[in-house]
């Protein structure tokens, strides 16, 4: 046990969070609190941020900026701050992401109802709003030649997954960014910056509840298609995203860099035959 502890230690990492006040990200910075790892939270809702980082201060150091991750006047403020504090951050973890009604093709509508508006402002969220902070952030690691960045992809990179089409394609354009920044990282400034993605499979969050269950609970038509192509036949628990993110923070990734890892219950792997 102390042999694991050691490999995964996170003790006094300095992580930068985006999006931390969802469900999934919330579950993730409690995680790494409880670790030991001083957490710099960003989001755009101040009573959210304050709530948050009261559950986390009981277990370590913590503070929290509104900011807008597509606005990096806001974040190089941030970063002038961390600086002042710490000097350099050790992660930054970017779990911001979400969807517009205008870029979701509805059952009885087709592709040629899209909202041109919605689905830039989609692109700009996920693509722009993980871009940004991956350059104001990546930019301290690339002054000491250490540090880890890890992305939110989607199960809707590589499967067609109906309706999501400005998330879908906005999460394909984050993960190519996420690989070629790896590479970028690793040509230029060295070994000791990776630069890593997860893909989460179904999670019930806020955004998600009433596309996967009825208003009783039970499974809505489809949530139920999800569950028949998941093998494990459930939706993700948000404290089953910790253990893997955990293991991308830590120096024991130490030699893995440009990957998405799957975290879905085998959705990905499986055919549906």
């Amino acid at each position: 046990h102390l042999i694991l502890f050691i490999l995964f230690d996170l003790k006094d990492k300095v992580i930068v969070l985006t999006g931390a006040t969802g469900a999934l990200g919330g579950a993730l910075a409690l995680s790494l609190a409880k670790s030991g790892a001083h957490l710099i939270i960003l989001g755009r809702n101040q009573e959210l941020l304050d709530k948050l980082i009261s559950e986390l201060t009981p277990f370590t150091k913590a503070q929290g900026f509104v900011v807008d991750v597509m606005n990096r006047t806001d974040l190089n403020r941030v970063k002038e701050q961390v600086i002042t504090q710490y000097d350099t951050i050790d992660v930054l973890v970017n779990a911001v992401g979400g969807n517009l009604p205008g870029a979701v093709i509805a059952d009885d509508k087709s592709v040629f109802d899209l909202s041109e508006s919605d689905f830039d402002q989609v692109v700009d969220l996920n693509l722009k709003g993980t871009l940004l902070p991956c350059l104001v952030f990546g930019e301290l690691m690339s002054q000491v030649g250490k540090g880890s960045i890890i992305n939110y992809s989607s199960m809707a990179v590589d499967r067609v997954i109906t309706r999501v089409l400005g998330y879908s394609a906005a999460k394909a354009a984050m993960e190519n960014f996420t690989k070629w920044m790896a590479v970028e990282m690793a040509l230029k400034f060295g070994d000791g910056i990776r630069v890593n993605a997860i893909a989460p499979g179904f999670f019930i969050g806020k955004q998600n509840r009433d596309l996967l269950l009825n208003k009783d609970g039970s499974l809505s038509e489809r949530g139920e298609k999800i569950i028949r192509n998941t093998p494990m036949k459930r939706f993700g628990e948000a404290e089953e995203l910790n253990g893997p993110i955990h293991f991308l923070c830590s120096d024991s990734a130490s030699f893995v860099t440009g990957i998405v890892l799957p975290v879905d219950g085998g959705f990905s792997a499986y055919s549906g035959v």
